[in-house]
């Protein structure tokens, strides 16, 4: 495993960082590594090692040092573009109480999906799929059982210039940035070489995040846009720093390169392809979107970089190797000097992991007793143990715990046609004995059997 850097900036204010089409009235929702590569090489310049860390990272066969693009985070759960090969989710990997459940979570709205989730998709592990909620204002995937709010917003922020002479304004401009919630942020991962480089480069990577902290990142910093308070930094190994599970799994069963068979790796940053890399097109998942800008320096500040196409985050490319990548000089034609936009790969290869299907978990109503029918089979899957003859032969003989099938045939009429015995309507003359003799036999009575009507006695004979 090489050494890594996680880097966590928690912004003070607005930040922005435009499209690719430099509109104003629009904002990229994310940092992406070019652009980090870019500010962190203009504060190497200011510090003095601008020569070394070109050589080091641009013109080196491997980088010394990758990034990856700055995702978002809330609190302690970072988020990133998962594979574009495990989202959405595969069926297979959800847990649900209901299978309906399932088709009334839209998993495309989710953008950033936690590391946890991620981790738990690569090693094959099923996710609790109605834990997790897509939020459509920041496009995270946010726990459902904890209530919080979008980790940033876009909004659109008017500016305007006052005469000084005048105190009037002639024209008012509306520029859109992004906030973030007080305990949100942006965070990004260096990757190392090897330790050689981790103790070269480390805490020089240290001291020129903590000088762009002050000076800020991306656009409207002369208006303190950008700027963060001091960055924090954790250093760890790859990958088990941003993902444990595929860190203890790639420890007892490493992965192993083989020129042979091409292996899916997934891209955390932003990727054009080296001379040396052996990419395989026709395999894989993968987008291309086009990177544009104006170049930073006192040579010709504000001039055209060329455009170019790179392969965006989250994509997966099939290779024989790790691809590794290579940063495009963008300059324009007859510039002073080259002006590179880094398209170096932080790429991870995926492990071939057998999926198993997650169980889906019925509601089983609360029934103790045994139904009289044939059982059926439970959602375990356990089949219920066949009964044998000699069982049924010594089986006791108690009606309530064994009734054959010939009883239930005759009890099932019985209910069906036996009647209450309670008489719900009082007979019309309550007196048991009549006055007057009858003239003819009494009709038979309408009540049911059970209870039938005291008999009538005759009044004595005369003699």
């Amino acid at each position: 495993m090489q050494p890594g850097l996680l880097i966590r900036l928690r912004p003070l204010g607005a930040w922005r960082y435009g499209p690719a089409e430099g509109g104003h009235d629009s904002v990229d929702t994310l940092y992406r590594s070019d652009r980090l590569y870019s500010a962190v090489t203009l504060a190497m310049q200011r510090l003095g090692f601008l020569d070394e860390w070109l050589a080091a990272t641009a013109h080196a066969a491997k980088p010394a040092v990758v990034f990856s693009s700055l995702y978002p985070f809330q609190g302690d759960t970072l988020y990133a573009i998962p594979p574009a090969t495990l989202w959405p989710p595969p069926v297979a990997l959800l847990n649900s109480p209901s299978p309906v459940f399932l088709t009334k979570i839209r998993w495309k709205t989710a953008r950033f999906v936690p590391l946890s989730v991620i981790d738990s998709l690569i090693t094959g592990q099923p996710i609790l799929a109605d834990q997790w909620l897509p939020d459509p204002e920041s496009g995270c995937l946010l726990r459902r059982d904890r209530p919080s709010a979008s980790p940033f917003r876009i909004i659109a922020r008017s500016t305007s210039a006052v005469d000084r002479v005048t105190n009037s304004s002639d024209e008012s401009k509306s520029v859109a940035c992004i906030e973030f919630e007080p305990s949100a942020g942006l965070w990004t991962i260096a990757r190392f070489e090897d330790s050689a480089s981790e103790q070269t480069w480390s805490p020089r990577l240290q001291s020129a995040l903590r000088l762009l902290s002050d000076s800020g990142f991306g656009g409207g910093r002369s208006k303190g846009w950008g700027q963060t308070q001091t960055a924090e930094f954790q250093s760890g190994s790859w990958p088990a720093l941003l993902l444990p599970k595929l860190g203890r799994h790639l420890a007892t069963a490493p992965v192993a390169e083989s020129s042979e068979a091409a292996g899916l790796f997934w891209l955390l940053s932003l990727y054009s392809p080296a001379a040396s890399d052996k990419v395989d097109w026709s395999g894989g998942h993968y987008s291309l979107l086009a990177r544009g800008g104006r170049v930073e320096s006192h040579a010709g500040h504000g001039a055209a970089k060329k455009t170019v196409r790179m392969v965006s985050e989250g994509c997966v490319l099939a290779s024989h190797i790790e691809p590794v990548g290579a940063a495009v000089d963008v300059a324009p034609d007859g510039f002073a000097h080259p002006v590179y936009r880094s398209g170096l790969a932080l790429a991870l290869r995926l492990p071939v992991v057998e999926i198993k299907p997650a169980p889906i978990v019925e509601d089983v109503p609360q029934n103790t007793e045994q139904p009289l029918a044939e059982p059926r089979t439970p959602v375990s899957g356990l089949s219920p143990s066949p009964v044998s003859p000699e069982d049924k032969e010594q089986s006791p003989a108690d009606p309530a715990s064994v009734v054959e099938e010939p009883a239930i045939a005759e009890i099932i009429p019985e209910e069906e046609t036996v009647t209450a015995p309670v008489i719900e309507e009082p007979p019309a003359e309550p007196e048991p004995v009549p006055q007057e003799a009858p003239s003819g036999p009494e009709p038979a009575p309408q009540e049911p059997p059970s209870e039938p009507e005291p008999a009538v006695q005759e009044p004595p004979h005369e003699i």
